[in-house]
């Protein structure tokens, strides 16, 4: 899970990186009612801004499903936690806690590139526009996707077998 982990990082970073390049010396990005450019940043800002979002903020969450291994076990907060955490379920309990949230990164780094993608097409057009029914059919799905696997991680480990 590590290296898909890794994978997806490098290409996110990527697309962030090559998406850029045709964007203007100042780049909307920020944008107010009716997806109207208010806010600009410096190419290079925005381009900084945007890889350290979809590298640095994913790479923590996934992080924080390593570190649940290290941590004192009364800081971990989970359903049934004396049984989850029980010396011969601990090493599954943490590998499904691992894998879980690889996945969450992943969803996480789609949805920063598809905002930056908007973002690209905003400033595609003059004056720069960004598609709020795109941003907002984008930010529905990264929500009930984030739901999907709340529920999934409490179903996981609300019930004892």
């Amino acid at each position: 899970m590590q290296r898909i982990l890794f994978f997806a990082h490098v290409l996110a970073g990527s697309f962030v990186w090559l998406t850029s390049g045709g964007l203007p010396s100042m780049v909307a990005s920020h944008f107010g009612a009716g997806g109207n450019a208010n806010g600009f940043l410096s190419k290079t800002t925005y381009t900084t801004l945007m890889l350290a979002a979809v590298m640095v903020i994913p790479s923590l969450i996934g992080f924080s499903g390593q570190l649940v291994r290290v941590a004192p076990l009364q800081s971990v907060n989970l359903p049934n936690k004396e049984y989850w955490l029980a010396p011969q379920r601990r090493t599954a309990t943490f590998e499904s806690l691992s894998s879980m949230s690889v996945l969450y990164v992943l969803v996480l780094t789609f949805f920063i590139c598809f905002v930056h993608w908007l973002v690209v097409q905003a400033n595609a057009v003059q004056p720069a526009r960004l598609s709020e029914g795109s941003l907002f059919a984008g930010l529905a799905g990264f929500s009930v996707t984030s739901v999907l696997w709340l529920v999934a991680l409490y179903r996981r480990f609300s019930h004892i077998p």
